[in-house]
């Protein structure tokens, strides 16, 4: 049996730390990590793509809050679907050029994805994921002002930005879609950003301000599509426990029932490590063989057991 494969690519793969976001520098860097993924597209295996845009969606509502002086205001759903086609084309792009240099006839598709979530998440009524602009003090009444709206919480001392909430995703709505593209040996683009997330008002679909969590959204993708791996790309070679200790221990292969336990200890904060490792379990749960968390470097050693923390069912 064709194995399938979801590969959910983190920020960093495609914008480092502290750099501008500058397109030229995003593609470059896009175009390193296919290089990387290179082994893998060689392998005929069912591939599906999914990306981090944090940074990326940040620009954007820069470029829509400035903006709005002379242009509509664009709402939260609408920019992260402007997100997903834009890097989307990118990753399209290069992934072809790749493949023309290297001989590989494969063909390469963007799929803007929709993702199901549920008005009722708690996460609703205590938001947590932080969006856009750094303000001060002095521009935050000129925000409440203009945004009554928006929630606005310091995260950092005297510095504000804008929190909205993070569902957990419940269903992918062009899953059937993404599945025959995948039978047919199509390199599939989806859940960009962790999908456009979007309810049910009875017979209406509404766009929601929200952001899904990228590695829960490629969780899901991967068991509705039937992978056996999903490889989580971070900034890391392998996870650690005791991070920063005098007793930190780099993971190689633990089972799903030590990542729960090591989830539950604390071990794994909420905004770094812990929706990786969250992702990672509910894979297993349902079905995926693997789960395997490493950097861009280290992905075509970790496929072959040679790096890369590996989190397997048993």
């Amino acid at each position: 049996m064709t194995e399938t494969i979801v590969i959910a690519l983190g920020g960093n793969a495609i914008t480092k730390p502290g750099e501008s976001g500058a397109i030229p520098l995003q593609f470059a860097h896009t175009a390193e990590t296919l290089e990387h993924l290179k082994p893998l597209f060689h392998t005929g295996s069912r591939i599906a793509i999914t990306h981090g845009s944090g940074p990326q969606i940040g620009n954007i509502l820069i470029r829509v809050e400035e903006g709005t002086r002379r242009v509509p205001y664009l709402p939260l759903d609408t920019c992260d679907a402007d997100c997903q086609g834009g890097m989307g084309y990118m990753i399209q792009r290069l992934a072809n050029e790749l493949f023309r240099r290297e001989g590989i006839k494969r063909e390469v598709v963007t799929l803007i994805t929709q993702v199901l979530v549920d008005r009722d998440d708690p996460d609703f009524q205590h938001p947590s994921k932080p969006i856009g602009s750094f303000y001060d003090a002095n521009e935050l009444a000129g925000i409440r002002s203009t945004r009554p709206e928006w929630i606005m919480r310091e995260v950092s001392p005297g510095g504000y930005r804008r929190i909205v909430p993070s569902p957990r995703p419940l269903q992918i709505l062009e899953i059937e879609a993404i599945s025959t593209l995948l039978d047919a040996g199509v390199v599939v683009i989806a859940c960009g950003g962790g999908g456009i997330p979007v309810a049910w008002e009875g017979d209406r679909l509404a766009g929601v301000e929200a952001v899904i969590d990228k590695d829960l959204a490629s969780s899901m993708l991967a068991t509705n599509v039937g992978a056996q791996k999903l490889i989580i790309v971070t900034s890391v070679d392998r996870v650690a426990i005791d991070y920063g200790r005098p007793s930190q221990q780099w993971l190689g292969t633990i089972t799903l029932d030590q990542a729960r336990q090591y989830l539950a200890a604390g071990q794994f904060p909420p905004g770094s490590m812990g929706p990786k490792i969250q992702a990672a379990i509910d894979f297993l749960e349902h079905q995926g063989e693997e789960c395997i968390i490493t950097s861009v470097e280290g992905v075509a050693d970790a496929v072959t057991g040679k790096g890369g923390t590996h989190i397997v069912a048993r």
